[in-house]
């Protein structure tokens, strides 16, 4: 007994110190989230080791519930379980005496756990490429948990299992269990089917998963030419962009999709490259390359490629000529003539002219939509952006 009562006293200081971790953990997912004001937190050191990258991902939750409240459920159900042998003697508790053999329910719950994490850690370093270093604590604080739950001299994770398993079989032929257990599962599945679906608790992951379909490198809605949609349509929608803007590629890819799904509109781009190099405007480097950029942008323009270029320049982001030109060489430009125009003093007068609008207008950020006297600056989804077309009288085609 004395063995047992240390057993269960280390894992109730394991459990406390779980929940006080996720606990931080829940505090930075909300920061990273939704305080734009926040420091980056004491864990995000590097590009590697980010908690706050990670907290931005999409893989933070599951079911639309961040993993931080997932731990921290853990950790006190793992404390309610240490606890129920006397909670049990509580009339509203009475059900608690289901839990007949907490530190094998313990070591298997350790062990799913652990499984589970190892898992969320192949993720992390293989597909997100970073580490949050207190995710990987609670990671090793589930292994103990299992390792000291588990009595490795009668039976181990193996005896466990099967106790837990047999517990549970026999709490279900009780007929009341059984149905408050039906019950439970109902509710569980209901609220995690409105959480992963409607994203309540998670709002900037809907978004991103809406993002998702236009993030790829690839436009897969790319056009040719100089023209985006219905030439002389009724509704023009003005795009601002700058080539070295990190969101201006989704946004490019929505209004391709946008001009191949919806008839009576055109589409037409006009640079603000935020780069010291060409805008007067700004006060610090910022860019840098997007001047260029913008620059062969208008000159493929005039051999009839404006948007063949607008992709090249979007899916490899050149900061050079010579990374340009070397791009545009299998588009069939004459590219002595690309590199003339791109330097001509009309070039330079048609970028400065799209620059004076767009600040004249309040434009001073990209990527941004404007249609007649309405402006956007950022990114709305693809839903938002349809609706905005539709009522300016578009159709679907």
């Amino acid at each position: 007994m004395e063995k047992e009562m240390k057993k269960k006293i280390s894992i109730a200081v394991i459990s406390v110190i779980g929940i006080i971790t996720t606990i931080k953990l829940a505090i930075i997912y909300y920061n990273a989230n939704f305080n734009p004001y926040a420091l980056s937190s004491f864990c995000s050191v590097n590009e590697f080791i980010d908690c706050d990258g990670i907290a931005r991902t999409i893989e933070s939750q599951f079911f639309g519930i961040p993993l931080a409240y997932w731990g921290l459920f853990l950790y006190s159900f793992i404390l309610m379980l240490l606890c129920a042998p006397k909670l049990k003697n509580f009339k509203l508790l009475k059900f608690l005496e289901v839990f007949k053999n907490p530190l094998d329910y313990i070591a298997s719950l350790g062990l799913l756990s652990f499984i589970i994490s190892m898992s969320l850690l192949c993720i992390s370093l293989f597909e997100i490429k970073k580490l949050c270093v207190l995710c990987a604590f609670t990671y090793i604080l589930d292994l103990l948990i299992a390792c000291i739950a588990t009595d490795f001299k009668n039976g181990g994770f193996i005896h466990s299992i099967k106790q837990s398993f047999r517990d549970f079989l026999d709490a279900v032929k009780v007929k009341s269990y059984l149905i408050a257990f039906i019950i439970v599962i109902l509710a569980g599945v209901g609220f995690l089917t409105y959480t992963g679906t409607t994203y309540k608790f998670t709002p900037q992951v809907k978004r991103q998963l809406e993002f998702r379909e236009f993030s790829h490198k690839k436009n897969r809605y790319a056009v040719k030419g100089n023209i985006l949609g219905d030439a002389g349509a009724k509704i023009q929608i003005y795009i601002f962009s700058d080539y070295q803007c990190p969101i201006c590629p989704v946004h490019n890819v929505m209004m391709h999709k946008l001009a191949k799904e919806m008839k009576g509109i055109q589409i037409i781009h006009r640079n603000l490259p935020l780069d010291t190099e060409c805008n007067p405007y700004l006060q610090s480097p910022f860019h840098y390359g997007s001047c260029v950029d913008a620059r062969y942008a208008i000159a493929a323009e005039e051999q009839g490629k404006l948007w063949d270029m607008n992709n090249i320049l979007f899916e490899n982001k050149p900061q050079t000529e010579a990374e340009i030109l070397r791009l545009a060489k299998p588009l069939g430009f004459d590219l002595q003539k690309l590199q003339q125009d791109a330097n001509s003093a009309a070039t330079t007068e048609k970028l400065r002219n799209d620059i004076d609008f767009a600040y004249k207008h309040g434009i001073n950020g990209t990527p941004t939509t404007m249609i007649g006297k309405d402006v956007y600056i950022g990114v709305k989804s693809y839903k938002e952006f349809k609706e905005w077309v539709e009522k300016l009288g578009a159709e679907k085609r």
